[in-house]
């Protein structure tokens, strides 16, 4: 077996005189027995002779495994690994880098920053879960922390400084994720905003409800993404904003689509174009940085001074005031300033997106691979999903009918609509369905895509 013991205290040989082994200039000093030679392992020091032979033995099995930790490389505290180790080697888009720091740094070391990595344990990472449910409102969040710091712990582990990650404990129980549908608008309050909202910012709203694009990528479709002729849309980039500064990006997971445009979109986009002719915008690529290479493109959707927009100033500014007015929020307070509105995660732009897919799976109109032209991983996941819902939009129309007296009617839409998107944006103020539009529909039922 590699590896020996060694006696700091007293010399190995003997002394030709006295025949006795004689005493180190070490004798009394430190810990006496030495475990030294064990190939990939760093020596160690121990009191007692019988430590230092069961640790010997242990850890030449381990290393031979591959599975030897050295209980001082967990010493290091978690700020320390993740500011010196962890942090460095983060990869992904810059939104997630940003997401993942924010996370680590608002609720992951101020509790558990000063712990050594190996007295994380199970116990501690219980008592840990309980603290972000009582601070954190949001089981979504708390999911997200839980795993940001599952990952860190993960790290650890392939770097040797744990044996396991004690997240993976049973007994280490995480938030259950909730099962709550999707925010759906009805349409005529998806209709309301785009009636309330300023005429520059309508055609965002038209292509957020009418082809289910992202709000980035709504701020970053161009003239030349558009193809009248085939009536779709390219959505081939991004503007994305890291601590303020703007940049375009390729859409999100680095994928490139093709969205179908209804004929009231294009109509929608063509007097949009007329009215604010796109201007050239140039903004880095990839990521903000003066290093980093730039890109020329005329998105449809600029400020009025020439600009990409902003999404902060945009919600806040644009948005917010929109719903207000439409009556999805509360006005601002009496005395509040211009940036102070009512938390609504529930109504942000991305709604739009929820109900547009809604009104595709009530009207039967999906065609070829939703994931993909929905801009989503793992398509067949999706696909599965879209059959689900649908079937449930069929029960809920049975049910429609059905129901008891007094109980008040579930919002449906029970008229078919062509193709993948459904034209919802009507040609000027009037909505327009077709002839097959039930008179007495008010918008659309709550099912959802899952997470997009």
């Amino acid at each position: 077996m590699p590896g020996c013991t060694e006696d700091r205290w007293i010399k190995k040989k003997k002394d030709p005189a006295t025949g006795r082994r004689e005493k180190t200039t070490r004798y009394g000093k430190g810990k006496r027995y030495r475990v030294a030679g064990v190939t990939g392992v760093r020596d160690r020091s121990f009191g007692t002779l019988e430590d230092a032979k069961a640790w010997l033995r242990r850890s030449a099995s381990d290393e031979e495994r591959g599975e030897f930790v050295d209980p001082r490389d967990g010493s290091i505290t978690l700020a320390d690994y993740i500011r010196m180790h962890w942090a460095p080697g983060r990869g992904g888009a810059p939104k997630t880098q940003e997401n993942q720091e924010r996370r680590a740094r608002l609720h992951i070391i101020p509790h558990l920053g000063g712990q050594p990595l190996k007295n994380i344990t199970s116990a501690v990472l219980r008592a840990y879960t309980v603290t972000l449910e009582a601070t954190v409102s949001s089981v979504d969040y708390q999911r997200g922390i839980l795993s940001e710091l599952s990952s860190i712990l993960e790290a650890a582990v392939d770097d040797k400084r744990l044996a396991r990650n004690p997240m993976h404990a049973r007994s280490v129980r995480w938030p259950k994720a909730p099962r709550e549908p999707r925010q759906v608008w009805p349409l005529m309050t998806a209709l309301r905003v785009r009636d309330v909202i300023s005429p520059r910012n309508q055609i965002a709203v038209v292509r957020g409800l009418g082809c289910g694009l992202r709000q980035g990528e709504v701020f970053g479709l161009s003239h030349a993404d558009i193809d009248y002729e085939k009536g779709v849309l390219h959505v081939r980039r991004q503007v994305q904003s890291l601590n303020g500064k703007l940049y375009f990006a390729l859409p999100k997971g680095a994928k490139t689509r093709t969205v179908d445009m209804p004929p009231s979109v294009a109509e929608e986009v063509k007097r949009h174009i007329g009215t604010f002719p796109p201007v050239e915008v140039e903004l880095p690529w990839g990521r903000p940085g003066a290093d980093r290479p730039r890109r020329k493109f005329a998105p449809l959707l600029t400020t009025r001074f020439g600009n990409a927009i902003a999404v902060n100033t945009w919600n806040t500014c644009t948005w917010k005031p929109a719903l207000a007015k439409a009556g999805v929020i509360e006005p601002r307070h009496e005395g509040a300033k211009a940036w102070q509105w009512e938390a609504a995660p529930r109504d942000g732009f991305h709604v739009l997106r929820h109900t547009c897919a809604s009104v595709m799976l009530e009207a039967g109109g999906v065609r070829g691979d939703p994931g993909a032209r929905a801009g989503h991983s793992f398509a067949d996941r999706h696909a599965e999903l879209l059959r689900s819902l649908h079937a449930g939009s069929r029960s809920q129309r049975a049910h429609r009918h059905r129901r008891s007296p007094g109980e008040p009617e579930r919002v449906t839409c029970p008229w078919k609509l062509p193709r993948f998107s459904p034209g919802l944006v009507g040609v000027g103020r009037a909505w327009s369905p077709g002839p097959t539009r039930s008179a007495d529909s008010q918008g659309v039922a709550p099912y959802s895509l899952g997470k997009c």
